[in-house]
């Protein structure tokens, strides 16, 4: 290492939506729907001065087998009404939320990110997602029409439109001079009219420039086509690279982009997703870990995703038994929708699980567990703060998303534990250094443009 200043530490708290490492189940979990949920890990957030609260989006339940899939947690109200109310219950938290650039047009997106910008007084991101496929955009007009590289065309043409949108004020539009009877400086707000493959927009945006300028641009992608986007558009990657040699290699890589676009490496920061495991002991909290994992893969939810990559019915089959003898069916790929299938051809995937069962003793529920763990942080909160730290300082990552297990009280001891011991050594704040998102992430505020005009013909990212 470089004798470089120490890096300070970013940390997002991730509120669980649609997924299946919330443990619903368990007595002690709470419900995602209930305001007080939201309220609860937002205060909690801004209290140990983490970075902002994240909030992901499901578009459609998911169903698996034509039911819906009630092993995950499902449903959650609207993702923007509640970053607003948690607005009013926080002062300096950052609001992040997940809105897709499959369904959505750039003029409404631009102005409910402006809005919640200036209501939270410069606290709003926003998380850019594509669509994964044609089931979840059917509750939409358009559908899942689009190929996969025209999704990441039509997002980065709904960026640029939004950015032109909120680029149209200038900051100080708004004069408010009572004598002379004028709102609006002179000049101050200009139309935009855009023209592209995807979007014809022509008008005056009625929203003024927030105070950060742009809102903050989250991305959530690992394809060539979602790093070549994050490089050239996000402000913050939210990357599932969470052991120490695969974030080191992400960082390497989307970072090693920004160069031939024009931006520094502080531009963009990378934040992958990680869970924390706490006990006072190394031993207790691998028991811990192992405890949470088996709750978070129950027999049923192990069948199920296996029925998911065979796409055929495996429910006769003993999830604490081997895995099944029978061969996967290549077209079946709908047996579970709203979830990606990651596979064209499930084929060598299942031989390599046989492979590896057999080799290790591993049951259906065994394997399941074993394939679908993420590198997460276990150990006491010591261990764990070391091992956070090292990760930023080393450059495997900029911070980290805290993924709780429970709702709402999944990092309480995280926050309490491990937070107040990054803030000894000098790796994390003890206080807010600024009003904005961009402050706490250490982002430029970009300048509002002049061009009354967005003509764009975009090409596929990558």
């Amino acid at each position: 290492m470089t004798n470089r200043p120490r890096k300070q530490i970013h940390l997002g708290a991730h509120f669980p939506g649609v997924n299946s490492t919330t443990v619903w189940t368990e007595p002690d979990s709470g419900s995602q729907i209930d305001f007080a949920s939201f309220e609860h890990l937002a205060r909690k957030a801004e209290d140990a001065r983490l970075d902002f609260f994240f909030l992901a989006e499901g578009l459609r339940l998911r169903e698996h087998k034509g039911e819906i899939f009630d092993l995950d947690v499902v449903g959650r109200p609207d993702t923007l009404p509640v970053l607003a109310a948690l607005a009013a219950v926080t002062d300096r938290l950052g609001l992040v939320g997940t809105i897709n650039t499959t369904f959505n047009e750039p003029w409404e997106i631009a102005r409910q990110f402006a809005t919640l910008d200036v209501l939270s007084g410069g606290r709003a991101a926003w998380n850019l997602v594509t669509s994964s496929d044609a089931f979840t955009g059917a509750n939409f007009r358009r559908g899942g029409f689009l190929p996969y590289a025209e999704r990441y065309e039509r997002a980065a043409e709904l960026v640029a439109v939004a950015r032109a949108l909120w680029d149209s004020w200038d900051d100080d539009a708004v004069l408010g001079d009572r004598a002379a009877g004028a709102f609006l400086r002179d000049g101050a707000v200009r139309d935009v009219e855009h023209a592209g493959p995807h979007f014809r927009v022509r008008g005056t945006f009625p929203t003024p420039r927030g105070p950060q300028g742009h809102p903050v641009l989250f991305q959530a992608g690992d394809s060539a086509d979602g790093r070549d986007f994050a490089a050239a558009t996000a402000d913050v990657v939210f990357s599932m690279h969470s052991t120490f040699e695969d974030g080191q290699a992400f960082y390497r890589d989307v970072k090693g982009r920004l160069a031939a676009l024009g931006r520094t490496e502080e531009s963009l920061k990378i934040l992958p997703a990680t869970t924390v495991v706490l006990g006072d002991t190394l031993a207790d909290a691998q028991e811990r870990a192992r405890v949470i994992r088996r709750q978070q893969v129950s027999g049923p939810g192990a069948i199920a995703f296996l029925e998911q990559v065979w796409g055929v019915d495996l429910t006769s089959y003993d999830p604490e038994g081997p895995l099944p003898d029978v061969e996967p069916d290549v077209d079946n790929a709908d047996i579970t929708r709203g979830r990606v299938r990651h596979v064209k051809d499930p084929r060598p995937v299942v031989a390599q699980w046989r492979a590896r069962a057999e080799a290790e003793g591993l049951s259906i529920r065994d394997l399941v567990i074993a394939v679908t763990t993420r590198g997460g942080f276990v150990g006491t909160p010591t261990q764990v703060a070391d091992a956070i730290d090292r990760a930023v300082q080393e450059d495997a990552s900029d911070g980290f998303i805290l993924v709780p297990h429970l709702t709402p009280h999944g990092l309480d001891d995280v926050l309490d534990r491990v937070v107040p011991l990054l803030q000894e050594r000098g790796s994390f704040r003890t206080e807010y250094s600024g009003p904005t998102l961009r402050d706490h992430l250490g982002l430029d505020r970009p300048a509002p443009g002049r061009t009354r005009t967005a003509h764009l013909d975009q090409q596929p990212v990558g």
